[in-house]
């Protein structure tokens, strides 16, 4: 086989990256393109020797018992979407919008935090808010723009607001405490969302035919506490997860077993428990989680090759070269971040970047675990941002069809640029995520 290495690291390296973008753009999945590329390079520069060295990188992604969290917030995020909790809760909140201008938006946002909190998982808070919120919104007259973000947007927050996939995934790379990531995150979650809240309403009063004033009549007190029992069950799920977190009392792996007992238990006190929702459930879990591992694998085994051919000192020292100042050095990891996430999954942004970025965040005096934080938030842009954004997929998918792809995109963009002021707070405030 033809010797690589005789390229020398510069190019292999462009051949390496010419050969993921090639693979990539003609619709290969992530995983597939990495863990084949991987394999390429180890055959062709170290030879047929190496490859028990990828076979033990994987093992040790694979075998975290950290991952195991994973799955159970993933299966939390799947009976919640078959179960009626999520729609009580967004019944229990119009008692928080009243008669707010502007009140169905907040209490959507305020929904999406709470669903975050119980489960993490982006993909299903966006559909669930599709499906309750949006055709609420339309039907009340407000702006479809407004509307259409608000729902992206809420349902985003899954990756900052704690138990985050996004953070766990991220503890698991750089090798930080998943616990102490939940906990600097909590505050730049909720910033973010009051962002959202603070946006609605000022846009709300400076227009207000943009969001009206629903006419509700006046609620009894007995329709109030009626209304009022959709927050018990969803509010004890959060305190049981993150307060045995916060609490000590247990780490995020049990915590998350606890959210799924809480979730099951919740279901069962509603009469909704099935053999066919847990079925269905457990499907969904399987499949979202064998995407995970599968582009972990990929990933994994790309890094460890490109590590033993020396690769990541190559791109440390170019990234370090640019410039003496270590926030320009942090301005320029963030905009690569920005533009992978136009085109990449989260996953594989996370572990295809985080063992290169770590090192140097540690090396230039940066706390690791802010900037996890600062990767989650960076990683809000690319949930929303085209040509590949996904909050707008999953909208797309349960939106009115008068609703395009292209609409959706134009109303993302004011919330992009919420999400990109909430980096520069981070950036410039890092006491805000314990920095």
């Amino acid at each position: 086989m033809f010797d690589l290495s005789i390229l020398g690291i510069e190019y292999g390296t462009l051949l390496m990256f010419a050969m993921l973008l090639g693979m990539l753009l003609t619709g290969m999945p992530l995983a597939f393109v990495t863990l084949f590329v991987a394999l390429f390079f180890a055959l062709g520069w170290f030879g047929p020797m190496s490859v028990p060295l990828i076979t033990s990188r994987v093992y040790s992604f694979v075998s975290s018992f950290v991952f195991v969290s994973v799955p159970m917030f993933v299966l939390m995020a799947a009976i919640l979407d078959r179960s009626g909790i999520a729609r009580d809760l967004f019944d229990a909140m119009r008692l928080v919008g009243g008669r707010l201008r502007g009140g169905v938006a907040v209490q959507t946002i305020f929904v999406a935090v709470i669903l975050a909190a119980m489960s993490g998982i982006v993909g299903g808070e966006i559909v669930l808010l599709g499906l309750l919120a949006l055709p609420q919104m339309l039907r009340l007259g407000y702006d479809k723009n407004l509307a259409i973000g608000v729902v992206c947007a809420g349902g985003a927050l899954g990756t900052m607001v704690p138990p985050s996939i996004v953070l766990i995934i991220y503890g698991l790379t750089a090798n930080v405490s998943i616990g102490d990531l939940f906990t600097s995150a909590f505050i730049p979650g909720l910033m973010l969302a009051s962002f959202y809240v603070a946006y609605v309403l000022i846009r709300a009063y400076l227009n207000p035919a943009l969001a009206p004033i629903a006419e509700e009549t006046q609620k009894t007190t007995a329709e109030k506490l009626r209304l009022l029992k959709g927050l018990i069950l969803p509010i004890m799920v959060v305190v049981f997860v993150l307060g045995s977190i916060y609490g000590g009392i247990a780490s995020v792996t049990e915590a998350s077993a606890v959210g799924v007992a809480g979730v099951i238990l919740s279901t069962a006190i509603r009469g909704e428990l099935s053999i066919k929702l847990l079925r269905d459930a457990t499907l969904q879990t399987l499949s979202t989680c064998g995407m995970i591992v599968w582009i972990g694998i990929g990933a994994s085994a790309l890094v460890g090759v490109f590590n033993l051919m020396g690769g990541i000192d190559f791109v440390s020292a170019l990234i370090t070269g640019i410039s003496d100042n270590p926030v320009i050095v942090l301005l320029f990891m963030m905009a690569i971040l920005f533009v992978l996430g136009m085109f990449l999954d989260w996953v594989g942004i996370a572990l295809l970047t985080m063992p290169i970025f770590v090192p140097i965040i540690t090396e230039l005096g940066y706390d690791p675990v802010w900037f996890g934080v600062l990767f989650c938030m960076n990683m809000q842009v690319s949930f929303l941002s085209p040509p590949f954004g996904p909050a707008a997929f999953y909208l797309k998918s349960v939106a009115p069809p008068d609703i395009s792809l292209g609409d959706i995109f134009k109303a993302l963009l004011p919330f992009i640029g919420l999400q990109i002021l909430g980096v520069a707070m981070l950036i410039i405030f890092p006491a805000l995520a314990g920095g």
